[in-house]
């Protein structure tokens, strides 16, 4: 099969010449335990925790937003690799949680990292997909000569749109912003994408309200700018696209299991990631966690996880990574990148 064919799950893309050569991940200071939540919830903390496996999570204060945690991110890697950023060429920002409406964010992360004028800098709104996306992304851009030098910066700060009182979401998710440095390189390992989407499940995960479609709801004008999931049939979704996800990515990479040193899954839950993984056939070892840490941080999750298990590999050694988003949208990446060593790879508290 070709990397040109449109496979079951999405399209195939094969990127070349392009390099991820640091990565930093940021979080709030202010850890939230589940002894927050027991006053509200009482028993059903426990059986929140037992399906997510969240224990603990980051939260933002009412001043700091997602574009606070990447920036703080972005200026740690600039320094790190020693990138005058005079030498970046595009800013790509992914975010479910932007600044503003509008300018795009990515307008005022641009001086804020003292990045020149004149360089290529936009928003994309992706969710749990996101950094899958990012990376074709960024990469094609290096690849076609639009950019030598891209910082992507991917990050949600979920806790200011979840409703307090559903506790599925407000215990869920946590808060990261994150940055990804790629270069040009013409020696680079070819990277291998399968991306998808399926509108039709986009009302399962949804804010309601808050931009220029107001939908007609039950709920309070409140209730509507908060976020809506519908866990079972996210669960249904997962379950029946990101087996066939993972297995068409290794057959575009024309890889096995065996070739890869560690697959990344969108932290969504602890039974599912476990599920999704014995599904797949892939070895437990393989399969880092960390959403009982840090909950589930949407966009971030796969570079944050970089970031908190595998920064002392990845600081000395190349490792072959196979990563997988999915979520919201319904959309859906896959990627295969061998990544390291990294100059850069670290967790920052904001």
């Amino acid at each position: 099969m070709t990397v040109e064919a449109v496979l079951k799950s999405g399209q195939a893309a094969k990127v070349q010449s392009a390099s991820i050569v640091g990565l930093a991940a940021c979080v709030p200071p202010r850890v939230v335990g589940n002894d927050h939540f027991t006053e509200q919830f009482g028993d059903g903390v426990a059986d929140v925790t037992k399906m997510t496996g969240v224990l603990t999570r980051r939260w933002v204060d009412d001043a700091t937003t997602t574009a606070d945690l990447c920036v703080a991110a972005g200026k740690r890697v600039l320094e790190d690799l020693d990138w005058d950023p005079a030498s970046v060429d595009a800013l790509i920002f992914i975010s479910q949680t932007p600044d503003y409406r509008l300018p795009a964010t990515a307008a005022v992360m641009q001086p804020r990292l003292d990045l020149r004028p004149g360089i290529i800098a936009f928003d994309i709104n992706l969710g749990c997909s996101a950094y899958p996306y990012g990376l074709w992304l960024a990469m094609s851009m290096v690849q076609t000569g639009a950019a030598r030098r891209v910082l992507l910066a991917v990050g949600d700060t979920s806790s200011r749109v979840v409703d307090p009182s559903d506790r599925a979401t407000a215990m869920l998710f946590g808060d990261a912003g994150t940055v990804t440095a790629i270069e040009y390189d013409e020696k680079a390992e070819p990277a291998y994408f399968v991306l998808g989407t399926d509108g039709r499940g986009a009302n399962n995960l949804i804010i309601p309200s808050g931009a220029s479609r107001q939908q007609k709801h039950e709920k309070t004008p409140n209730e509507q700018d908060k976020l809506f999931m519908d866990g079972g049939e996210i669960f249904t979704f997962t379950l029946k696209a990101v087996p066939t996800l993972v297995a068409e990515t290794m057959q575009v990479a024309g890889r096995s299991v065996d070739d890869y040193d560690y697959f990344l899954f969108h932290q969504a839950n602890t039974f599912m990631i476990n599920h999704l993984a014995k599904k797949a056939k892939l070895p437990s070892e393989k399969v880092p966690i960390n959403i009982d840490a840090f909950g589930n941080t949407s966009s971030a999750t796969i570079p944050l996880l970089i970031c908190d298990k595998l920064a002392g590999d990845l600081s000395s050694k190349p490792l072959r990574l196979g990563m997988f988003g999915f979520g919201v949208g319904y959309s859906w990446g896959g990627a295969s990148v061998d990544v390291g060593a990294l100059k850069s790879v670290v967790l920052l508290t904001l």
